[in-house]
């Protein structure tokens, strides 16, 4: 067993066995709906898991590209009736990938730009220059023809860039309005910091307005989810150990997060140190303050702020690592439904994925723009004025893909409607 690549996998084998293979996942999973092939579905990843833990399969090339295609949307948990937990199994695998598979020269250079740069606001930030004095030709295709094609997503999907932005710093403290109700840590991220500012300010205004004195530590990095999401791991635990330690500093009550899948692998930190006894405890304890910002204005109750009218109808696109990671569907919607005026619109196939997963819209771009293109089209249908979602990777991904079909919604997080609607601010 010890020289079996899949030979971590063991103590998951539980997990596995809980699979019927009744196909239910297979309609769910957007690679499966992709590609057909049953090697490319859930139920056909937990086979291989299988079969390698058995040494009836190797780590080979063409198995690791099935484990590649996954984007961990984790909708398969969601359909599943008999209750699998795939997310452990495919973070398990993916770090068994990368301890026992040798990628190629053009991966491992790819992998390596974006895990030593994203994670790193003031790593990104110098990279988000040359993207602001570039412009719109840096998505010309004159342009993009000088640029290998692996490295091209970076600069379609990264988003405009402007003085404003780059310069968005969330206060340190804010003050709540009125009786405090709640002391609330606001995690900043990492794109959400550089490209998002705008977002994390907004989030700290809505919060003081009902109630919450926020405090957004200036020394938080990143939490790990990116690293936890494509199997490394070991990486993630360093994150996860630091943000611990920040916020524990911090002595708030809640952790506020508007980033969905940053949200989705803090409330796992207590499974991911479980193995540390230095840390397992303070990783359970931290996980259990985590909040989505939706989650957290729907538990304060009805809304304290007066809301202005905002005469729209809004498309709201569930994250995956919200809805189906963390169950957090009609939240979102609650808080919504407390502005004056909004018309909330259905959306067809709204658990399929837009294909934003971490990175994998950067690793898999082929895939990963049908997805978008799939969900720009069905958002496009439902004709809204705006389309609002929880998760910064869902944003660039969306509008990507809307700009690229010439769709004229404007694509906002949830918190930036709220804060037009509580400021009175003009957003159509």
């Amino acid at each position: 067993m010890a020289d079996n690549a899949f030979a971590s996998l063991a103590s998951l084998t539980a997990l596995m066995d809980k699979c019927v293979h009744c196909g239910f996942c297979l309609p769910a999973c957007p690679s499966y709906l992709l590609t057909g092939k049953e090697t490319d579905s859930p139920r056909g990843r937990i086979y291989a898991m299988r079969a390698g833990l058995d040494g009836r399969t190797d780590m080979t090339p063409t198995v690791v590209e099935h484990f590649d295609t996954c984007l961990g949307c984790m909708a398969c948990e969601t359909a599943c009736p008999s209750g699998v937990k795939y997310a452990p199994l495919i973070e398990q695998t993916r770090a068994a990938v990368e301890t026992h598979h040798r990628r190629t020269g053009g991966e491992r250079w790819l992998r390596r730009l974006l895990f030593n740069t994203l994670p790193y606001p003031s790593r990104m930030s110098l990279l988000a220059w040359p993207l602001l004095l570039l412009g719109p030709l840096r998505r010309s295709p004159a342009l993009l023809r000088l640029i290998p094609e692996r490295f091209r997503p970076l600069l379609t999907l990264a988003p405009d860039v402007t003085i404003a932005s780059l310069s968005a710093r969330t206060p340190e403290r804010t003050p709540a309005t009125g009786e405090r109700r709640m002391r609330v840590g606001l995690v900043t991220g990492c794109v959400q910091r550089t490209f998002f500012g705008s977002v994390n300010e907004a989030t700290a205004r809505v919060l003081a307005a009902e109630g919450c004195e926020v405090i957004a530590p200036p020394t938080q990095g990143c939490c790990g989810a990116l690293g936890l999401h494509a199997g490394e791991a070991d990486r993630a635990r360093t994150f996860a150990r630091s943000m611990i330690e920040t916020f524990e500093r911090a002595q708030v009550d809640v952790v506020a997060i508007n980033a969905a899948g940053c949200g989705s692998a803090m409330k796992e930190y207590g499974h991911l140190l479980r193995d540390d006894p230095a840390w397992a405890a303070r990783a359970d304890a931290f996980s259990r303050k985590v909040r989505d910002v939706s989650e957290l204005l729907a538990q304060l109750g009805p809304a304290r702020a007066p809301r202005h009218r905002i005469e729209a109808r809004v498309a709201y696109h569930d994250a995956c690592h919200l809805g189906h990671a963390q169950g957090i569907r009609q939240q979102p919607r609650t808080v919504l439904s407390e502005i004056p005026g909004l018309t909330l619109v259905p959306v067809a196939d709204a658990d399929i994925c837009c294909g934003s997963a971490g990175i994998f819209n950067l690793t898999q771009p082929a895939m990963a723009s049908e997805l978008g293109r799939r969900k720009a089209s069905v958002l496009f249908d439902a004709t809204p004025d705006l389309v609002v979602t929880s998760n910064p990777g869902c944003i660039l991904q969306i509008q990507s893909a809307a700009r690229e079909a010439g769709h004229p919604y404007r694509v906002l997080h949830i918190v930036e409607l709220l804060d037009a609607s509580i400021t009175g601010r003009a957003i159509l």
